[in-house]
């Protein structure tokens, strides 16, 4: 099964080495749009440990370090973004299948005031919580693994380190393989 996740982890990785990132414009922001690329670290090849801990769109304080031992998909997203709102479905289910593993969830909303972030869970829903962001001081805790792309999704592993990164929208196929291979290493 190990075997099975890392090859079609690689074949991902072939995939979108073919690709490329592109810059676009949306209103008077700028931003960039991921091509689905990603990247997979070897547990040897981890960096540091990351802690997100901020406050929720329900005002409610939530820190990472609560979830150490557990795998936690974070993921980077804008309220004006457009892939943003065609990946929410796919996270959404995601989250509700591979909560039942034991695997946590939580957004990171980036630039949005309040008004703007909550309208947006209200309208595209995931079911887990999101931690504003505003200023982007969460965002640079990633370091050169950080989220260059809007959205971005990145698999922290069990000991809170980045495990995986995808720039651009994820689909829930894309997650689950991540997700398995992650649960599936021996921790050490």
């Amino acid at each position: 099964m190990l075997r099975r996740s890392i090859a079609a982890i690689l074949a991902l990785f072939l995939l979108a080495a073919c690709s490329s990132t592109t810059t676009h414009a949306s209103g008077d922001l700028s931003y960039v749009a991921g091509d689905g690329s990603t990247i997979y670290l070897e547990p040897k090849e981890r960096g540091a440990v990351v802690t997100l801990s901020g406050v929720t769109l329900n005002d409610k304080n939530l820190s990472t370090q609560k979830w150490r031992g557990q795998v936690v998909v974070v993921n980077m997203w804008a309220s004006w973004c457009g892939p943003c709102r065609s990946e929410a479905t796919a996270l959404a289910n995601s989250y509700k299948e591979l909560h039942k593993s034991g695997v946590e969830f939580v957004g990171l909303n980036t630039r949005d005031g309040q008004a703007a972030a909550s309208a947006f869970n209200n309208r595209f829903p995931t079911g887990y919580p999101s931690i504003q962001d505003q200023d982007g001081q969460l965002i640079l805790q990633f370091g050169n693994l950080g989220p260059a792309a809007t959205p971005s999704t990145i698999v922290l592993d069990r000991k809170g380190r980045i495990a995986s990164r995808v720039l651009g929208p994820v689909t829930q196929a894309q997650l689950r393989g991540i997700v398995t291979a992650v649960l599936e290493e021996k921790t050490s």
